[in-house]
């Protein structure tokens, strides 16, 4: 993950960028600080977010969320916790489930290491994650999508993803966030490899996630525990 600020948040994901698994940053986030941090990413408001009425309408009909509305509010939730309990920083997962929706069950990238994580996931919700992304400016994007690259396994099987090469998104940040280093609302222009999974069936599920532009590199072994449906 990577993202233009005052934080460490230059990249993240799981990857998921900069990611859930990757989160890139590092770019003109219009509204942000200044300064960029290339080593680390993934982010939102000190609630958990929730569709509102014109994400909902911008949403597909089959329950996807639509690409601007999904950055808008992964990077939200990447930007919801301070530095010891944030889900990008995070090393086992034991901080996974801070305010996730109700909705969809977010996954984070780390801000440039491998990270193996542990995490139950609630059953018949679904996963949405990078495998790497940034958000910046315009120009910003342009440079990042031009040598991306990313893969999600789940369970043994390849997951495909997808591209995402430039959307206006709104991110809300609390203080002290590593993401984006500020407590501030600003604007300013998503990208990355993203993936969206319905939800997953009871039982252990593994999930490897890989995503890389130019010199950054992002990776988060998950195992993913989903309790049986009652």
């Amino acid at each position: 993950m990577r993202v233009r600020g005052g934080g460490r948040a230059g990249l993240v994901a799981v990857g998921l960028a900069a990611v859930l698994v990757g989160c890139g940053g590092g770019g003109d986030a219009e509204g942000a600080g200044s300064g960029e941090a290339s080593d680390r990413a993934s982010t939102a408001s000190p609630s958990a977010p929730t569709a509102s009425p014109s994400a909902s309408a911008s949403s597909s009909q089959q329950g996807r969320l639509a690409p601007d509305v999904l950055q808008s509010r992964w990077w939200s939730w990447a930007a919801s916790e301070p530095e010891a309990t944030n889900p990008v920083a995070d090393e086992d997962g034991g901080d996974c489930a801070r305010n996730q929706p109700k909705d969809v069950w977010f996954l984070a990238g780390t801000f440039g290491t491998q990270a193996a994580r542990s995490c139950p996931v609630p059953a018949g919700v679904p996963l949405a994650f990078p495998l790497v992304n940034r958000i910046g400016g315009p120009a910003d994007c342009v440079l990042f999508m031009d040598d991306v690259k990313g893969t999600a396994v789940l369970d043994g099987e390849k997951v495909e993803e997808d591209v995402y090469r430039g959307q206006a998104v709104t991110v809300e940040s609390v203080a002290g966030n590593p993401v984006t280093g500020t407590d501030e609302t600003f604007e300013g222009t998503g990208c990355g490899l993203w993936v969206q999974l319905p939800g997953l069936e009871s039982g252990l599920h593994t999930l490897k996630i890989r995503g890389r532009s130019a010199d950054f590199s992002t990776g988060v072994d998950y195992t993913l525990t989903v309790a049986a449906t009652s």
